[in-house]
């Protein structure tokens, strides 16, 4: 079976509670980093890695999610009228047009692992991604996901993206015991949730992308609620090691977690000194802001 992905699942039915007010009423994967918001970035990704259906697992109150991929015909009337041809292009390439995108609402906030497996009948049995948007990744080279699709087709094998965190931290991240580990990969024997400091396998914390096979979804319907009482994605996968290989990833490129504020803080100052129009102006104010 080759393991060359085509659809991706991005995750967004979360409440973004860190962010209120501001998510009060704008969805967290809608919160802008520089130009973009959040949720464009992580489809971006999944495009360079060769996906060309999308899958978003939203709630039935987020809809500016389903409107920023929807067309905009008044605005970009407007525009075209205007001859703002570089702004009209921006907004009606959020998307290329080969690429679609599928909307599936998660009736219940019941963990990861069942909006994962809300997405069962776009994605059918083929390997697929999945990517949280809250972990931003940046690089100069290719994408994450990118590097690890080629990892999942060239091993015939799931991935799932992993980095080093502090021992004090693994509470909050699952976490990955690996065997025969070379150059950036090595083989997952064992995958546990939000261990404690003390009893955790490793300090290799999983971070939000994976490429996963189609058995998985068989594995979250037999899954029961864990940590928190939500079905995790974690749990399906620890039973999936006992049958596939499956391969953790150390990924080239620095994750934000802009899932929380000082995350999104960071991102934005990284991506503003890597942006061509405002590299120099951002450096020249965070150095004069410094100095205050």
């Amino acid at each position: 079976m080759s393991f060359r992905i085509r659809k991706a699942v991005f995750p967004v039915a979360g409440l973004g509670t860190r962010f209120l007010p501001a998510t009060k009423t704008v969805p967290k994967e809608m919160l802008p980093v520089v130009d973009k918001p959040l949720i464009q970035y992580a489809v971006d990704e999944a495009i360079e890695a060769g996906c060309d259906t999308l899958v978003f697992v939203t709630n039935r109150y987020k809809h500016s999610v389903a409107d920023y991929f929807d067309k905009a015909y008044e605005l970009e009337q407007k525009l075209e009228k205007s001859g703002k041809s570089e702004l009209l292009a921006l907004i009606r390439d959020v998307l290329p047009r080969n690429v679609r995108a599928v909307f599936v609402t998660q009736a219940e906030a019941l963990g990861l692992g069942h909006a994962v497996l809300c997405a069962k009948p776009v994605i059918g049995n083929e390997p697929f991604a999945v990517l949280l948007p809250d972990d931003l990744i940046w690089n100069r080279g290719p994408g994450a996901l990118k590097q690890m699709a080629d990892l999942a087709d060239r091993e015939n094998a799931s991935v799932i993206a992993v980095q080093d965190v502090p021992r004090e931290q693994t509470a909050s991240y699952g976490i990955v015991a690996t065997e025969d580990f070379s150059g950036r990969h090595g083989k997952i024997s064992a995958i546990v949730e939000k261990p404690r400091p003390e009893v955790a396998p490793s300090t290799l914390a999983v971070v939000g992308r994976y490429v996963l096979s189609g058995r998985i979804f068989d594995l979250l319907e037999k899954t029961r609620p864990g940590a928190g009482g939500e079905i995790q994605l974690t749990d399906a996968i620890a039973a999936l090691l006992a049958e596939d290989r499956a391969l953790a990833y150390r990924f080239e490129g620095r994750r934000f977690d802009c899932g929380s504020r000082i995350g999104l803080i960071e991102a934005t100052i990284q991506y503003a000194l890597d942006h061509d129009d405002l590299a120099d102006a951002a450096r020249a104010y965070m150095r004069a802001a410094l100095e205050r």
